[in-house]
């Protein structure tokens, strides 16, 4: 294949990005926007070692699951990339999705519940963060272009409510009354960067947050105006955001009306809401994936509960009533004090909030002897940090419960917890974001139970001795010795009584590098010592 070739393909497969998947000639051929049965010829745009991107020029036979996008610009926004299937197709992509992950990058065989689906396709989201840009008709909202920062002026979102679109078509035409100017990426110069709206599923309140590049009076009028229009806006905010950076809030706000806050509900607990607090933004989604965690937490009413990333604390005083003890970690304070006052509003009492990095909270909890019944995680994209999974491990819970918008980190940290003890019971993939790429993923993972297990016996004749070395390493005997003997031993004389005690090392491990050096030999007390702890960890 050469670039600008026309081929005929069959659409077989679908990324997780929603492009459709082909082959030809042995290579991967990725076509945008089809579907799973097309086939249609194409034009080949770019061919790399191993794969190749085409795009359709003419449909032959179209796919039973193709469906009408019915937005002008889908293949424009970098949104809906599955907008133009049926959305029974997009949820066995999806499925598809979160199966290959867990068997092909973490590795693992694990039953896989049907995926809960959202209970509406359109205006489900109740937030929208709309950049906004200058252009040759004026000042414009929308979306970003895939892959890109370029502006694609959008005045109606079907996936937002339509009340969404008039609040920022009226801010549009304020912007355009008084003059005022829109932030420019590259030069770093304009005023008013995004538009941030965020409205209660249940109470119907709404906040207007302006992200604005400096403190300005300019709004004040907007400010009145817009509580007068829509009666169910409840506050209007002033968010100041001077870096050059692609994180759309600042860390200062003004509140030009209302008290910055709105009121809602979340799977019965009263909640209020800061434009900082974590949310998911589709609520009747989140409340059918939070009681699938619940279930998979299978709470008594005894236990103690650690939910890291708690955001404003929604998934763990869900659960608040059924344990006895609740500990939430989030790192952002703003939503930490939500969290602290959502739990008062409800009565909930029995629980603790900790403002901190998960991994910082994690390694604390351990360290003052936390020891809880479960953990429930619902982190970022990026997943679990590897020392908020060594200190989860490190409490030793019965059961954690993973909540993960990625299905690759996800598989990822499921497979770094079962190398180290825990097994994967069950999965369950999640939409929570028709129409999108996104797809979320519940996984229940379970200590490891060794009364469950065969015991069996072998004499040493049986074993390979250097497998010892696999039941304690360097640092945990150091610190044994230290804790049990007060005396502080190097890894030269750990493994000279290693070798005393037949356990065999490496060739050359911890020789000297001169065949004439000479090393110290490890005094009879501190022999005496290391051999304790080999015995104590049932090396020797």
């Amino acid at each position: 294949m050469n670039k600008n070739d026309t081929v005929t393909l069959e659409i077989t497969g679908l990324t997780s990005e929603g492009a459709g998947v082909a082959r030809c000639g042995g290579m991967a051929v990725f076509v945008p926007f089809s579907a799973v049965g097309d086939r249609a010829e194409c034009r080949i745009l770019k061919v790399a070692k191993n794969y190749a991107y085409a795009k359709i020029e003419r449909l032959l036979t179209p796919s039973p699951d193709r469906a009408e996008p019915f937005c002008p610009v889908y293949t424009k926004c970098g949104g809906c990339c599955f907008r133009h299937i049926t959305y029974s197709a997009e949820l066995r992509a999806k499925e598809q999705i979160v199966k290959d992950a867990i068997q092909r990058l973490g590795g693992l065989d694990i039953p896989l519940e049907p995926i809960i689906f959202a209970g509406q396709t359109d205006g489900y989201r109740n937030k929208a963060q709309l950049p906004v840009s200058d252009s040759e008709n004026g000042p414009v909202c929308g979306f970003y272009s895939q892959r890109s920062h370029r502006v694609v002026p959008c005045e109606s979102c079907r996936l937002s409510p339509e009340i969404f679109s008039e609040i920022s078509a009226a801010i549009m035409k304020y912007q355009r009354s008084k003059g005022l100017s829109c932030y420019d990426e590259a030069s770093g110069k304009g005023l008013l960067r995004h538009i941030y709206l965020r409205e209660g599923h249940y109470s119907g309140e709404i906040m207007v947050c302006l992200v604005v590049t400096k403190p300005t009076g300019a709004y004040s009028e907007l400010a009145a105006e817009l509580p007068a229009r829509f009666p169910k806006v409840k506050t209007v905010l002033l968010n100041i955001n001077p870096d050059k950076t692609n994180v759309i809030l600042g860390k200062r706000e003004t509140a030009l009306f209302g008290n910055g806050k709105i009121r809602d509900r979340m799977c019965g607990v009263a909640v209020e809401l800061s434009a900082q607090s974590f949310y998911q933004v589709n609520t009747e989604a989140a409340e059918a994936v939070y009681r699938k965690a619940a279930e998979y937490a299978g709470l008594k009413g005894g236990e103690t509960l650690i939910d890291l990333y708690c955001g404003a604390g929604t998934v763990g005083l869900s659960m608040a009533f059924g344990v006895k003890r609740l500990i939430g970690v989030e790192s952002v304070p703003e939503a930490i004090e939500n969290a602290k006052e959502n739990a008062s509003r409800n009565g909930i009492r029995n629980a603790e909030f900790i403002a901190a990095d998960a991994s910082e909270a994690a390694e604390m909890l351990a360290e003052r002897g936390e020891r809880p019944d479960v953990v429930v995680v619902d982190p970022p994209r990026k997943g679990c940090d590897r020392r908020a999974l060594d200190a989860i491990i490190r409490m030793s819970p019965s059961r954690i419960v993973m909540i993960s918008c990625n299905p690759a980190t996800a598989a990822r940290d499921i497979k770094y917890l079962c190398e180290r003890g825990y097994i994967a019971e069950k999965a369950c993939p999640a939409d929570m974001f028709p129409r999108t790429n996104h797809v979320e993923t519940v996984c229940l993972l379970s200590k490891l139970n060794v009364k469950q297990h065969i015991e069996v016996e072998l004499t040493m004749d049986e074993m390979d001795l250097t497998a010892a070395e696999k039941k304690a390493s360097y640092e945990e005997i150091k610190d044994y010795v230290l804790e049990k003997f007060g005396m502080k031993v190097s890894h030269l004389y750990i493994a000279q009584v290693k070798r005393k005690c037949g356990i065999i090392e490496r060739e050359n491990y911890n020789k000297p590098k001169s065949e004439n050096a000479k090393q110290p030999q490890c005094p009879p007390e501190k022999e005496a010592a290391i051999r304790a702890a080999l015995e104590y960890y049932g090396m020797i």
